[in-house]
């Protein structure tokens, strides 16, 4: 039987939804890649003899390299495609994961040279977001894209999830140096094979049937469909609805990197859960996103299919964050550490119902300038970020962890007022055409 033929049948109309759940892996190993070191966190910190302000500077040392490379990432997949360029970002990154462990502790300068190894690592990693929604743009009819992006970013908690496991059990084996070598290798693996598989859009695809690339192409947006291949910056920064959505993803940032940095740390620490509960108890916010992030995309779908973008997109996404706020305020009145988990996971859940509609509204508004927009946008998110890997700390040894939860819970609360100012059915207009 001729092999390219059999595929063909096999993934007949189904060929996109193969490449999104490539990308789901992918996003799975990049937040593998990140979260490794925040569980591992203890053991450098006791290797390098580091305080909790000097290993916050390192976990925002990567966010800081990450949130910079965002634009000009989203601006290369504009130019040269998704595939090659997440191919290049899976090899960068999976060397600089690499050298963090080759970092050596005891020198002088040991501490600046793993905050230049993890700023360096999160430049490499700061392409697969826009990237990945530069596919969206050119590969998922508009009335597809919540559940295309949920899947995507249910690899964001599908990864972190699975990390502390991982991490807990490389390091009682083999020492905390292992899990960077490991979380490397797992990162090459699955960018080789996306270089296989991805193509930029269906038309150049092999194994694309015809019947699948009119249904794209029929569902695709106006601003997908235009000429212009790279909008002006100043159509960009102009649009109140990229300025809108942008604020509301530096609160999302802020919000999503306590779990991603400072998580595990509270639950061992502060609560006073052994290393093995805290590993078990901090998976929950992150197999909470992923079980979320398809089903808030789901919904989004559904409710747009029926009442417009307006509702699916915006009334989730100001729901999400909304109820996110609420399941953060109450776990600080939270007794018990595993009640609080708990709780602190419906958070995430509820954030992450949020997470589709920020990448579907970028891809609807920008067509094939998608990679910058949703860039920008992910650069919000990821200066949140960096702001909540040292303000945390600081707020939490200055006033106590609960104040440290109260901002973030009112911050995302005003991201989600944020969202009344977005009109989805408003595509970027370029000022020159």
């Amino acid at each position: 039987m001729n092999s390219p033929f059999f595929l063909t049948k096999l993934l007949d109309g189904r060929l996109r939804w193969l490449l999104i759940f490539w990308m789901f892996l992918m996003s799975a190993v990049a937040y593998l890649d990140r979260v490794n070191i925040s569980i591992a966190g203890q053991a450098i910190q006791k290797d390098f003899g580091l305080t909790d302000m000097q290993l916050g500077w390192v976990f925002s040392a990567f966010v800081i390299g990450y949130a910079l490379f965002q634009v000009p990432g989203g601006r290369l997949a504009d130019r040269f495609g998704a595939r090659l360029v997440i191919s290049v970002g899976v090899l960068w990154w999976g060397a600089f994961t690499t050298l963090t462990a080759w970092v050596p502790s005891g020198l002088a300068v040991s501490v600046v040279l793993l905050i230049v190894t993890r700023f360096l690592l999160g430049l490499g990693e700061a392409v697969v977001y826009p990237s990945s929604n530069r596919l969206v743009s050119t590969w998922i009819p508009s009335s597809e894209r919540g559940l295309a992006n949920g899947l995507i970013f249910a690899g964001v908690g599908a990864g972190a999830g699975v990390t502390p496991p991982i991490i807990i059990f490389i390091l009682y084996k083999w020492g905390w140096h292992w899990s960077f070598y490991i979380s490397a290798l797992i990162g090459l693996a699955a960018g080789a094979v996306w270089f296989l598989i991805a193509r930029d859009t269906p038309r150049e695809h092999p194994l694309a049937s015809q019947k699948e690339i009119e249904h794209i192409e029929a569902g695709l947006p106006p601003a997908t469909k235009e000429s212009c291949v790279a909008l002006p910056w100043r159509a960009i920064l102009g649009s109140r609805n990229v300025l809108a959505i942008t604020f509301s993803y530096f609160a999302y940032g802020y919000v999503a990197y306590i779990f991603f940095t400072w998580f595990f740390i509270y639950l061992s620490r502060v609560r006073g859960l052994d290393l093995k509960s805290s590993a078990l108890y901090s998976m929950l916010p992150f197999i909470a996103m992923a079980c979320a992030a398809p089903l808030g995309g789901w919904v989004a779908d559904r409710i747009t299919l029926i009442y417009g973008r307006r509702a699916g997109r915006c009334w989730v996404a100001v729901f999400g964050l909304s109820l996110a706020a609420v399941f953060l305020a109450v776990a600080t009145q939270v007794e018990s550490a595993r009640v609080a988990s708990i709780v602190l996971a419906g958070g995430a859940g509820a954030l992450y119902l949020a997470q589709s509609a920020f990448w579907a509204v970028t891809a609807d508004i920008a067509g094939k300038s998608a990679g910058t927009v949703s860039g920008l946008m992910n650069m919000g998110a990821q200066v949140g970020g960096a702001v909540t890997a040292s303000l945390t700390p600081w707020i939490a040894n200055r006033f106590g962890w609960t104040p440290s939860f109260l901002v973030a819970a009112g911050l995302c609360f005003a991201g989600a007022l944020a969202w009344l100012l977005v009109d989805p059915d408003a595509p970027i207009s370029n000022p020159i055409e």
